[in-house]
């Protein structure tokens, strides 16, 4: 009889520590997968902002000819996110891609006639709504990376995650060069 219950007991524990194993992988999973979906989202509205530079460029061009260097530096940004193949190359080109727009939308603000041209104005107010969208989209999945590289590190899912060789995702982070005080003159 004790050996019966000895048996059950055992039995018991191994039933339980294989369903923790199960539950806590398909949590991993599922974490992982959120992570990657939010990843589409903001690789969808960086193709959709990728796919609005060639008509910024355009509009800008006219007015700012002699301003090759900030149309450039766009155009290349452009390509280098588009040739991209991997998730880090995209976020480095993505902060790349917009550190440009910035410096050529500065470039911008320095003709009134550009200012004034109201397909300029259309574009660029595009460009301003999808950048908060990217910012938005960028919090949402860093949220998620955090929830997912939490699960990797602590006790006891760190175990399962060790097991199955889940590995940590990466965070979305600015560029030094975006994190620096922005110099303001005033005319």
């Amino acid at each position: 009889m004790k050996t019966v219950i000895a048996i059950t007991v055992i039995v018991l524990f191994v039933i339980i520590v294989v369903v923790w194993i199960l539950s806590t992988y398909n949590r991993l999973v599922s974490e992982r997968l959120k992570v990657q979906t939010q990843w589409k989202q903001i690789d969808v509205v960086l193709k959709q902002r990728a796919d609005l530079i060639p008509n910024l460029v355009e509009a800008v061009k006219g007015y700012v000819s002699h301003e090759k260097e900030a149309l450039q530096a766009v155009t290349d940004a452009r390509s280098r996110y588009m040739g991209s193949l991997d998730q880090d190359a995209q976020i480095q080109a993505s902060n790349s891609l917009s550190g440009a727009l910035g410096r050529l939308m500065a470039v911008a603000e320095s003709y009134p006639e550009l200012k004034a041209n109201q397909s300029y104005l259309d574009l660029q107010q595009q460009m301003g709504g999808l950048e908060n969208k990217i910012a938005d989209f960028r919090q949402f999945y860093n949220d998620m990376v955090m929830r997912y590289n939490r699960l990797l590190v602590t006790i006891p899912s760190n175990i399962v995650a060790g097991m199955f060789k889940f590995c940590e995702a990466s965070f979305y982070e600015a560029e030094e060069a975006d994190k620096a005080m922005p110099k303001v003159k005033f005319r």
